[in-house]
């Protein structure tokens, strides 16, 4: 393949980054901790409106694990979780001993549905079993039914853990996706719309959620001259170094965001006259989603028979990178025996659904070869 490799969602460096990371080799701060850490999670809480509080931590997988620890999730607790997710939204609670009850997605948002997530409470109520915690994710960016899904958790007295992996930047009603529950979580995966190389940050209003979840990060260590631990611990810190890139990257997030949201654009306008292509957008002004990936629905019954898997691999041949919509929880192998509530949408959309190349940094001949694919393809 002498084509160069176009990529769902690459890393994407804004230049800046480096005088953080050689600051830190310069002062010798590349231990653990040091300024960047804090100034990393206070570039964050003042992105975030100045009112939360942040944990910077060394995965997005890590601060739902320690978000469902500081709601008190114990082994035989249930917890509801969105299906139609990456599974780090879903493997905390099996660390924790906890059963997932998994819930359908609806058709706008693609995310957790608040008529399924009511029957699934009133079902394990039922039951006996009442939910600890919901967990609902931002799917692609887009948030989910803020007002209807956070009233059916209030009116049932249980608590939301937002997956605002994908979605730092994205708001409802112009209020940060991050800040609506509880507690949140977020990712700085290589993929994402900034990234640490690796990295992730729990999110909460309560600064002692904050504390408690920096001193679970590093080892839960008691206040005392010698080594001494009360509780399990965990070494989910960030690192001074990853932080460093962390606080390049934050001067360039609102940049990336129009980048991605421009790419969006693009496919709205490629597909507007192909019947069938649907690219997932916004359902109104209330939501503004940073569009991390965009994303079509395909219904081969008015494409001729093109399917999703007919664009990824004619994408394929070309060397570029395309991928399926998340495959629903309650459909992987490991998860298929806990409980499901809904329908079969997020099944539809992941047999018809595809993550097109999104990155910030793609430039216009990557546009134009991803264009030829699809006039071909498609005809026009």
């Amino acid at each position: 393949m002498n084509k160069s490799k176009i990529w769902l969602s690459s890393p994407h460096m804004g230049g800046i980054e480096q005088k953080y990371v050689q600051e830190a080799f310069d002062t010798n701060w590349v231990a653990p901790l040091g300024p960047n850490v804090s100034g990393f999670e206070q570039d964050l809480e003042n992105y975030l409106g100045g009112k939360h509080h942040v944990a910077a931590l060394s995965s997005g997988t890590a601060a739902l694990h320690l978000g469902l620890i500081l709601l008190d999730v114990q082994p035989g607790d249930e917890v509801i979780c969105q299906s139609m997710t990456f599974s780090a939204s879903a493997n905390p609670i099996a660390y924790l001993g906890a059963t997932p009850v998994f819930v359908d997605s609806e058709s706008e948002t693609w995310n957790i549905c608040p008529v399924a997530l009511e029957e699934a409470i009133i079902d394990r109520i039922s039951k006996g079993k009442k939910p600890k915690a919901i967990i609902a994710v931002h799917l692609y960016g887009m948030p989910f039914k803020v007002k209807e899904v956070m009233a059916v958790a209030e009116k049932y007295s249980i608590p939301v853990l937002e997956d605002s992996a994908e979605a730092l930047g994205s708001t409802f009603q112009g209020k940060n996706c991050g800040t609506f529950g509880q507690l949140a979580a977020l990712s700085f995966n290589g993929n994402k719309i900034i990234t640490t190389s690796g990295g992730g940050a729990l999110v909460s209003s309560q600064k002692e959620h904050k504390d408690k979840a920096v001193f679970l990060a590093t080892q839960a260590r008691d206040a005392a001259p010698h080594y001494q631990h009360s509780e399990i611990g965990y070494n989910y810190r960030l690192s001074n170094i990853c932080a460093g890139i962390g606080r390049g990257q934050m001067e360039v997030l609102d940049q990336h965001i129009a980048l991605r949201r421009k790419m969006h654009d693009f496919y709205v306008d490629l597909f507007k006259e192909v019947e069938g292509v649907t690219v997932f957008s916004e359902p109104n002004t209330d939501y503004f989603s940073n569009h991390w990936l965009s994303c079509i629905v395909i219904d081969p019954q008015k494409t001729n028979g093109i399917t999703r898997e007919t664009l990824r691999l004619a994408m394929e041949v070309e060397n570029i990178e395309c991928r399926p919509l998340w495959k629903p929880m309650h459909l992987q192998p490991i998860f298929e025996q806990y409980p499901y509530y809904g329908g079969k949408v997020a099944e539809n959309l992941f047999e018809n659904g595809l993550c097109l190349p999104s990155g910030s940094n793609l430039n216009a001949e990557d546009c134009a070869r991803i264009k030829a694919v699809v006039e071909t393809l498609f005809d026009f």
